[in-house]
C-alpha cells in the first residue's frame, strides 16, 4: 500500500525529522523533509504528494496554517498532524482544518505506520469503491451500511448509527488492525476515557451480533485496537 507514496514531512525538530524520514523511506514511503511551514508549502506546490505529515508548532508558518493552505488547492490529500499538544481543543482545531488524523508526541513508529496504512486504505481507489457501495460481506453475514442492517440467513439485525459506523471501519480494515484511537476519533469525535469505555460496549454488541458464524471473529489486539477476521 505504501509503495511509491510521495510523502511530504514537515517537522522542525531536526533529529526527529531525520529519524522519521529514514524510517518512512525504509517502509516504502518516498519522503521529502522540510523544516518549516513556508518551505513545506513551497515543496507541496511542486505537486505529486499523496500524503502530508505536518508538525503543528513550527517557525515561519505553523502546521495548522500550512494545512489550510494545502486544503485550498487539494481537498483530498491525506493530512496527519504530529504535535506535543494533547488538549481536546487542539485536536478539534486540527480536524477542523481538514486533518485525517492527529498523533500526539511522543508516539511509537509502529503506531504512526499503522495510522498511515489505515488512512491510505481509505483513500485507495479500490477501497473507495467499496465504501461507495457501502455493502459488505462478512463470512455468511451481509452488512448494508446505508440501511444499517446486518443479515445472516433470515435473521436481520437493525444497527444503531454508531454500531454501523464502527462496523464499517472494521470492514474497511478487515483482517487488519483497526487502531483504537483512530476509531474513537472517527466515530465518537474524541478518544477520551469515557468514549473509550463506550466503544468497548459497542464492540461487545457487535461481537454478539456476529457470533452466529463461527468463521467470523472480532478480536482485541492488546495495546493497539481491534481486528475483524473472516
Amino acid at each position: 500500500m505504501s509503495d511509491n507514496v510521495k510523502t511530504l514531512l514537515v517537522e522542525d525538530d531536526p533529529n526527529l525529522g531525520l529519524l522519521l524520514r529514514e524510517y518512512l523511506n525504509a517502509k516504502g514511503y518516498d519522503t521529502t523533509l522540510e523544516t518549516d511551514g513556508k518551505a513545506g508549502y513551497e515543496a507541496f506546490q511542486k505537486g505529486g504528494y499523496g500524503l502530508c505529515i505536518l508538525d503543528v508548532m513550527m517557525p515561519v508558518k505553523d502546521g495548522f496554517t500550512l494545512a489550510e493552505e494545502i486544503r485550498r488547492t487539494d481537498k483530498k490529500v491525506p493530512i496527519v498532524f504530529l504535535t506535543a499538544k494533547s488538549m481536546k481543543e487542539d485536536k478539534i482545531a486540527g480536524f477542523n482544518r481538514g486533518a485525517d488524523d492527529y498523533i500526539t508526541k511522543p508516539f511509537s513508529m509502529d503506531e504512526l505506520l499503522l495510522r498511515l496504512q489505515a488512512i491510505l486504505r481509505r483513500v485507495n481507489p479500490q477501497e473507495s469503491r467499496e465504501v461507495e457501495r457501502k455493502v459488505y460481506d462478512i463470512g455468511r453475514y451481509h452488512f448494508d451500511y446505508d440501511h444499517q442492517t446486518l443479515t445472516i440467513d433470515e435473521d436481520k439485525q437493525k444497527l444503531t448509527t454508531k454500531e454501523a459506523d464502527l462496523l464499517q471501519l472494521l470492514c474497511t480494515n478487515k483482517n487488519d488492525v483497526l487502531d483504537r484511537a483512530l476509531a474513537l476519533n472517527k466515530v465518537w469525535g474524541d478518544d477520551n476515557y469515557f468514549n473509550s469505555r463506550s466503544m468497548d460496549v459497542y464492540i461487545a454488541k457487535l461481537r454478539k451480533y456476529l457470533k452466529k458464524d463461527p468463521g467470523v471473529e472480532l478480536v482485541n489486539v492488546h495495546g493497539k485496537g481491534f481486528k475483524l477476521l473472516s
